[in-house]
Formats: structure tokens, sequence, C-alpha cells
């Protein structure tokens, strides 16, 4: 994977983990709903963010984001929410990494 697809892609998993987690936090933890501004905002951006890949189809680009964004969800599970990710967490995003680098690197 290109460097700035990477680097795209890591941004965009951080706005969407954010702006879900301000959703989750007023729903679930009863914090206050003027959180959704700022991820509703973060939500944006994340869905802006995936267009500056360069790729030909919106699907590839989604499909191939699904790895970084599990393995980002995971980094957040553990800095954020302090939860260290077990065994299963760590084959799981393996596997998700394996998966979008064929995405990305087929030969089209």
């Amino acid at each position: 994977m290109p460097l700035y697809s990477f680097f795209i892609y890591s941004l965009a998993a951080a706005a969407e983990i954010a702006g879900c987690f301000a959703f989750w936090a007023w729903f679930k933890l009863d914090k206050p709903i003027w959180l959704l501004v700022p991820g509703m905002a973060s939500l944006g951006l994340f869905a802006w963010l995936l267009t500056l890949v360069d790729s030909a189809a919106a699907g590839r680009t989604y499909a191939a984001y699904g790895g970084i964004y599990i393995a980002a969800s995971l980094l957040w599970l553990w800095l954020v929410e302090g939860v260290r990710p077990d065994r299963f967490d760590l084959t799981g995003v393996a596997l998700a990494l394996i998966g979008s680098a064929v995405i990305l690197a087929a030969p089209r």
C-alpha cells in the first residue's frame, strides 16, 4: 500500500472512530448530547478523507480501508478504553490486514 494511502486511511480511521465514539458516549455512557456536534464533524471528515485515496472504485477503497479500521479500533480499545487486545483480537486484525493487502496489491 502506498504510504500516502496508508496515512489517509489511518487519519480516516481515527476520525471515524472518534465520531462513532461520540455517539457511543452520549447514548451508552450518558455523556452530554453536545458531544454529537464534534462527533458528526468527525464523521464528515472521515468520509471526505476516504475520497482522497487514489482508486477507481469506491467499494474497493472501503474494503481495503476495513483492515486499517479494525487495527485502529483495537488501538483505540487499548489506548482510550484501557482494554488490552487479546490473542483473538490480534489474530483477527492480522487476517483483516492481510485481506486489505490482497485487495490493494492485486494486479489490475
